[in-house]
């Protein structure tokens, strides 16, 4: 085991909570957590979803386990829009093993296992990373410190990834996802769908994935995420990665979504959609990227810092655990930091690269070359699927190390 030595994790959300955790497990003597965000990031309320067999290994791990607020989900039901017929028209369905949760509560939970003896700060931006003969010097606006080692966990904007790769750039993939999540007393005739169904409601062009999750307090929330290009004539540039967060939505995307809502969803979807307020709406353009190298020196990549895979791969928040239970391990079973480090770098990476293959090839067959939904039935559905996912790593790649 690496034992000693000061680590510095930038980011704390659920990426950084968990490579903390990793540190400490691994044997670092100290722990300092510098999180950008003042308020508290529990507050945030969309859904994530973690693959039965992924959840598996990261309960042994120790990452997740069942006291953790979470919905179980047996299927995906795909509809097409089919005249009035409320639901529109089923043309088939696919498993879907996967537990939900809502982002909030299971970070709140990751946090709580942030050892007490680690240093979290919150409201603290690092402005600068700079690599010495001696260890890492992270500039914040309270000065400046040394660590043995830094890992980068603070998501696609990443100053710790501009530190150590700094000719990797967030790609945008040309279409935007529209997120939205609202408490399920407020859904219309919940009878209509059953409770473990996720749907996929397809048309051309793009796609709504929409399910319930848990709101930490007993009882639900409906969450969706709608995918489809934004009007061309907009002139929207997305060259710098960037969101819209709750709020802040321009009027031509308001349009736009209504106008998807409208037209291109059965009635039932698409009031699920106009159901949700400005204030609990907010956009993402897609982008997507992997670093060629997760270790680089004493530079660090996790989570989203790392790679970012088009959210149709189902494995964005597993791929993040992934990463802080690889890192345990490597830092486990390594006899100093340099072995450890190359060790988890070299199992991490091709992780990633396969997973942004999934999602642009996911991508496609979603939004960018849509075929005719409506000829579609069940059979060639699965057709269809075998031939989008190919390499069968929807939700999350087997964990190997």
């Amino acid at each position: 085991m690496v034992r000693g030595g000061r680590v510095a994790v930038v980011g704390g959300s659920i990426a950084g909570c968990a490579a903390a955790v990793a540190a400490h497990r691994g044997g670092a003597a100290e722990v300092t957590v510098f999180e950008r965000a003042s308020g508290r990031l529990a507050d945030r309320g969309v859904g994530l979803a973690v693959h039965n067999d992924r959840y598996t290994e990261l309960e042994a791990a120790g990452y997740l386990d069942a006291t953790m607020p979470w919905l179980q989900l047996t299927r995906r039901c795909w509809y097409v829009r089919d005249g009035s017929a409320p639901l529109g028209r089923r043309i088939g369905e696919l498993p879907f093993p996967f537990r939900t949760y809502n982002w909030g509560p299971l970070w709140h939970e990751l946090r709580g296992r942030v050892p007490p003896s680690a240093d979290f700060r919150a409201g603290a931006a690092v402005e600068a990373v700079e690599v010495t003969p001696d260890g890492v010097e992270l500039a914040t606006g309270g000065g400046s410190e040394r660590f043995d080692l830094v890992i980068g966990a603070d998501g696609y904007r990443s100053v710790v990834r501009t530190a150590a790769c700094p000719e990797v750039r967030p790609r945008y993939a040309g279409y935007l996802a529209w997120r939205g999540a609202f408490a399920a007393e407020r859904l219309m005739a919940p009878e209509l769908w059953p409770d473990e169904d996720c749907v996929y409601a397809v048309f051309p062009g793009g796609h709504v994935i929409i399910y319930r999750i848990p709101d930490g307090r007993g009882g639900l929330r409906i969450n969706w995420v709608l995918y489809t290009a934004p009007p061309p004539d907009l002139g929207l540039r997305f060259d710098n990665p960037t969101s819209l967060p709750p709020g802040t939505l321009a009027a031509t995307l308001h349009t736009r979504l209504a106008h998807i809502a409208d037209t291109c969803l059965a009635p039932y979807w698409g009031q699920l959609v106009r159901t949700t307020t400005a204030e609990e709406l907010f956009v993402q353009p897609m982008y997507d990227f992997t670093a060629p190298h997760y270790a680089t020196g004493r530079l660090l990549l996790a989570g989203d810092a790392a790679t970012v895979a088009r959210p149709h791969t189902g494995g964005g928040a597993v791929k993040a655990l992934q990463d802080a239970t690889a890192l345990e391990a490597c830092l486990t079973a390594g006899p100093d930091w340099p072995a450890a480090l190359s060790a988890y770098g070299t199992s991490r990476a091709a992780t990633g690269k396969a997973m942004v293959e999934l999602g642009r090839q996911l991508g496609a067959g979603l939004v960018e070359r849509t075929p005719d939904w409506s000829a579609m039935d069940q059979d060639g559905l699965e057709r269809w699927w075998r031939q989008a996912d190919g390499s069968g790593a929807f939700g999350g790649r087997r964990l190997t190390s």
